[in-house]
């Protein structure tokens, strides 16, 4: 997630690391540096002027005490700045505890609104709401039948009509979900290739027939100051109560990301980073922050982490750590649940300091497919009892799994080692405050 952006100011941040204290002129030269890097990503060209600025009188107005370098002080300087641009608060959906929930999604074709809508149903699916989906997109070719799919995804009903109104869509329903006990209503608009007064017309007719709770407009992170563009255009129109930003797993700049909030006012809700339908985010201004300097989020992860956590699962887990009967199944178990989280390369970008040193690692998430295919082609007894794995078993699991010897061998290795490594932690007494952590409903 925004990669270059990282990598780039973080090259930056080390010249000054390696000064023995800040002077106007190195903070100067610094910051000439991150405005053009960020003009280079793209961002509004008075936003990165604005904050240069106030990171410059900040700096330049801060006494630096003994005991922080002049690195970790531009660094938080920088960072208190970006969480500002970005927004300072997180800001939750409006949802009612009564009656239906509204939501009305909108923005340009292409911006992933469909697959949005169907990820926040699955997401409020997962918190106890009653969800429906509406199919109000009548244009789009294939874009009820896309609706529909998704929603068989995730079991999640779709209503739809064989009409040309997309105001009796949404209207009615919004009567169907009353009739049916749904308390959310998730409406998919239609979009177009560019901003225009017929859409326009259209959304504001639909906003003013439903009063949604919630409008939330979509913006494709990859377009840069378009995207900005378009959504100051529709902010006028419709007057949206939030912004999603999708696709930030691309190759994007950022100008997006870093403008969009300052420039229309309006508070980012979620970021998706990936086309699977749990690659949505709620938005929070100082964790993107952090991961652009580098710092990682952890504090997503193990949201993820506890969002697959089951509890009975883990306690079996810790009693095998502890008594050393960790075995083959239980590490299928395990890599079941990280698949669940999302890509290797996004949840390695939350880990701090980890992100920016593998930017050119190719994180391959087929090799998560490939220990499940070895495992897999191993018979019960021995994934219980990986010591029985001879020279015959591995050819055998080899062919059976459509990879080589090699392959096997470097699994069972890794596999040896790693039990090794818990025995270790285990003698330490480290297990059980691990497992304790990871429990729902702990607070971090």
């Amino acid at each position: 997630m925004l990669e270059d952006l990282t990598l780039k100011i973080n090259s930056v941040l080390k010249k000054v690391s390696g000064q023995g204290k800040l002077t106007e002129k190195n903070i100067s030269d610094s910051l000439r540096e991150i405005r053009r890097i960020l003009l280079d990503a793209d961002v509004n060209y008075k936003v990165a002027k604005d904050f240069i600025d106030k990171v410059s009188a900040k700096a330049l107005g801060t006494e630096v005490i003994a005991s922080v370098t002049p690195g970790q002080l531009i660094t938080k300087i920088i960072f208190d700045e970006l969480t500002e641009l970005l927004g300072s608060n997180h800001n939750e959906i409006k949802l009612s505890g009564s009656g239906i929930s509204i939501i009305m999604v909108v923005g340009l074709q292409g911006s992933g609104k469909t697959t949005f809508a169907a990820k926040l149903a699955k997401k409020l699916n997962g918190q106890g709401r009653k969800v429906l989906l509406t199919a109000a997109d009548i244009y789009r070719p294939a874009a009820i039948d896309q609706l529909k799919t998704l929603g068989a995804q995730i079991n999640v009903p779709v209503f739809s009509l064989e009409e040309n109104d997309p105001r009796l869509i949404a209207s009615e329903s919004v009567s169907f979900a009353g009739e049916k006990g749904l308390n959310t209503v998730i409406i998919d608009t239609a979009g177009r290739l560019h901003v225009d007064d017929a859409m326009m017309t259209e959304i504001a007719d639909i906003k003013e027939t439903v009063k949604p709770s919630e409008t939330l407009f979509i913006v494709d992170a990859m377009t840069g100051q378009d995207a900005v563009n378009s959504a100051k255009a529709f902010n006028e129109k419709v007057d949206y109560d939030g912004i999603v930003l999708t696709k930030l797993d691309g190759d994007t700049r950022g100008g997006a990301a870093l403008s969009i909030r300052s420039i229309v006012g309006k508070p980012i809700k979620f970021i998706s980073n990936g086309e699977k339908l749990d690659n949505l985010e709620s938005f929070y201004p100082d964790r993107l922050a952090s991961r652009i300097l580098g710092k990682g989020d952890i504090i997503s992860l193990v949201e993820k982490a506890q969002l697959n956590f089951d509890e009975s699962e883990a306690e079996k887990l810790e009693e095998k750590l502890l008594k050393n009967k960790f075995d083959f199944e239980d590490f299928l178990k395990q890599i079941k649940a990280i698949k669940k989280m999302g890509s290797l390369s996004s949840l390695v970008g939350m880990i701090p300091g980890i992100g920016s040193q593998v930017k050119n690692a190719q994180i391959d998430d087929k090799a998560l497919v490939k220990i499940e295919a070895i495992i897999n082609s191993m018979t019960r007894v021995e994934r219980r009892t990986p010591k029985v794995l001879n020279g015959s078993r591995r050819k055998r699991i080899a062919v059976g799994s459509g990879t080589s010897i090699q392959d096997v061998n470097r699994l069972i290795k890794q596999f040896n080692e790693m039990l090794k490594m818990m025995n270790m932690i285990n003698q330490k007494g480290f297990s059980r405050h691990m497992m304790n952590n990871m429990r729902p409903g702990r607070r971090f």
